[in-house]
């Protein structure tokens, strides 16, 4: 079993914590953007109240470890290992949850080509453990507006996690799936299972509009954030997300394996 310590000097050698590649320039973008009420920023999210971008940064200190001096403007920001590891162990608590209650689980990423495998582990162990794992509306078309226009993607499957895919992607998911904000994907598939009269998702895993989109509609949701992305952690403060655990979610894929490996461990996961 991976100890605390040892996951916390992982964390801080992969630069999954400490000083990460996600820029102050660009956390301070998104906190204004914010602020103002961006779509591409709100993840999906309607804030309940009004948020000034020095109260997104000094939610974002709170939750991330984030510097709260709006004179430090430059250079690679920082996130407290020690606020990870707390928000992993609430994290794999939710999980040991929806395990231990069979619950049905919807998991999404907005990060394929990073996170699919960290994902894709939890989605086998909660099958294993009794969860039915959703993949409905798989196929769809979804028309996500992006910096070149709307375009279409096709919502699909890999192991039981969704993920976007552009229209004729072919291969490996990893390859070909499509970083994605939108909360778009995780309505259409809500409402597919709707339709089917099937059951919905007790509890959702993911990131980006997934986790946002989620829990706007008053699902549980727990995912992973990097410090640009102040809606989960605006939500996680407002009540509609259950957890939201900060760290860079765009380092290489490996490096999500000793994550993997703890939270199926703290969750009674690990087969």
């Amino acid at each position: 079993m991976l100890s605390t310590g040892a996951l916390r000097a992982h964390l801080l050698a992969a630069r999954l914590a400490g000083p990460v590649a996600t820029t102050r320039e660009v956390s301070l973008r998104s906190y204004r953007a914010f602020a103002a009420r961006d779509p591409r920023v709100l993840l999906g999210l309607e804030p309940e109240r009004a948020w000034g971008a020095r109260e997104v940064m000094a939610l974002m200190a709170e939750k991330c470890g984030v510097s709260d001096d709006p004179a430090h403007t430059v250079g690679p920001d920082v996130i407290d290992p020690e606020r990870t590891l707390a928000a992993l162990g609430a994290f794999a608590g939710r999980l040991g949850e929806a395990a231990a209650r069979r619950s049905t689980v919807l998991i999404g990423t907005g990060h394929p080509h990073r996170l699919l495998g960290f994902y894709a582990a939890l989605a086998d162990a909660l099958s294993a453990a009794g969860c039915v794992v959703l993949t409905s509306a798989q196929g769809r078309c979804v028309d996500i507006t992006t910096r070149f226009g709307v375009r279409t993607y096709n919502l699909d499957y890999v192991r039981g996690v969704a993920l976007m895919r552009e229209p004729g992607a072919r291969g490996p998911a990893s390859e070909t799936g499509a970083h994605s904000h939108s909360p778009l994907p995780i309505r259409v598939a809500l409402a597919a299972a709707a339709e089917g009269g099937g059951p919905l998702p007790e509890l959702v895993v993911g990131d980006h509009g997934w986790v946002c989109g989620a829990g706007q509609l008053g699902i549980e949701a727990i995912g992973l954030a990097d410090t640009d992305d102040p809606a989960l952690f605006v939500g996680e403060a407002e009540g509609r997300v259950s957890v939201a655990v900060p760290l860079d979610d765009a380092v290489r894929s490996d490096y999500y394996r000793p994550l993997t490996r703890y939270v199926l461990n703290r969750a009674c996961l690990s087969q």
